[in-house]
């Protein structure tokens, strides 16, 4: 009944927040008004139908899926590399997906072709990483990382490259917008990237337990019957696949996989177990709400991705003192 209790309460708290994104708004909007135009669209103005079904709700349930996956995927890649400091660009998949951006801005006009090139980059990036890692002759979780700041870095010299190329009049303004991260062009077409951000966050939550063994290290693990190749290649592959889809639909949003799977653990500790159903939860209520602040804090809509740098900034101190610069506490 307990465990019952808590998988209400994980449900029904984003849901809470997607139904105050349907309301809060420059167009107003009260409670009874909403729920009229999401259950009876006949009784309610045009206005007020357009605002909630295609303005509203595709938005708020895309900050809330974005959100999950990149805490989800934030909390796995901590306990798999047994580091509270990494996040989940750590691979190269945000920089990767910058260049896909880039490439179809720049090249093919933007649009449809955004997505679809930032997506393929960003598990480009990561296969890349890998084989980087691969140089050392053995794949280690240091090796790994190291691939991928190389490979991040490698990404980071072509996007440079593409701003460069791009007209400064239409292009990098794109660009440059494409890298704050907005939900702001969000429609039900983007709902798509919802099947492979779903696959990936499904694949960290079964295999969550063995995120706890695999935290002790491979020796550890193995000697407890986990096959580590086979769990690192599923876990690190969902964390991937989950940000590499919210990536292609947010643009570049930091700090989320660094900051919320914290507060998870300031809530139910570092059991994985719990841990990784916290952090779906209170990333999908953490981006949700920041997107919100984004709509309405100034008359200008502002780049959800600057907000959440003002918060993850402080946080991040907070942490470095927390854990001294290093491992777990």
């Amino acid at each position: 009944m307990k465990k019952t209790g808590r998988a209400v309460i994980l449900i029904l708290i984003p849901v809470l927040c997607i139904a105050a994104a349907l309301v809060i708004g420059r167009y107003s909007l009260g409670l009874a008004d909403t729920v009229k135009a999401l259950f009876s669209p006949a009784d309610v103005p045009a206005e007020n139908y357009r605002v909630v079904w295609f303005l509203r709700l595709p938005r708020a349930v895309a900050a809330a899926m974005c959100g999950a996956a990149l805490a989800v995927s934030g909390a796995a890649f901590q306990g798999v590399f047994r580091n509270p400091l990494v996040n989940s660009g750590l691979l190269g998949v945000s920089n990767g997906a910058g260049f896909g951006a880039c490439l179809a801005i720049v090249f093919l006009g933007g649009g449809a072709y955004t997505y679809v090139l930032s997506f393929v980059f960003a598990l480009l990036a990561v296969v890349l990483s890998y084989f980087s890692g691969r140089v050392a002759k053995v794949t280690t979780s240091v090796t790994l990382i190291l691939g991928g700041v190389i490979v991040s870095s490698f990404f980071s010299a072509l996007i440079s490259i593409m701003k460069y190329m791009a007209d400064p009049y239409s292009q990098l303004p794109s660009i440059t917008y494409w890298f704050m991260g907005s939900f702001a062009s969000i429609n039900y077409t983007h709902f798509y990237a919802f099947i492979p951000m779903a696959a990936g966050m499904l694949l960290i939550f079964l295999s969550r337990w063995r995120i706890n063994v695999l935290s002790m290290g491979d020796k550890e693990a193995a000697a407890l019957g986990v096959d580590v190749k086979r769990y690192k290649f599923l876990i690190v592959g969902g964390a991937t696949l989950a940000t590499a889809s919210a990536v292609c639909i947010s643009g570049t949003i930091g700090w989320v996989g660094l900051v919320v799977p914290h507060i998870g653990r300031m809530i139910v500790g570092n059991n994985n177990v719990k841990l990784i159903p916290v952090s779906i939860s209170l990333g999908a209520c953490f981006l949700t709400v920041m997107d919100i602040l984004a709509r309405n804090l100034t008359t200008a809509e502002l780049p959800i991705g600057i907000l959440c740098a003002i918060i993850g900034t402080p946080f991040f101190v907070y942490l470095l003192k927390k854990t001294r610069g290093g491992g777990w506490r």
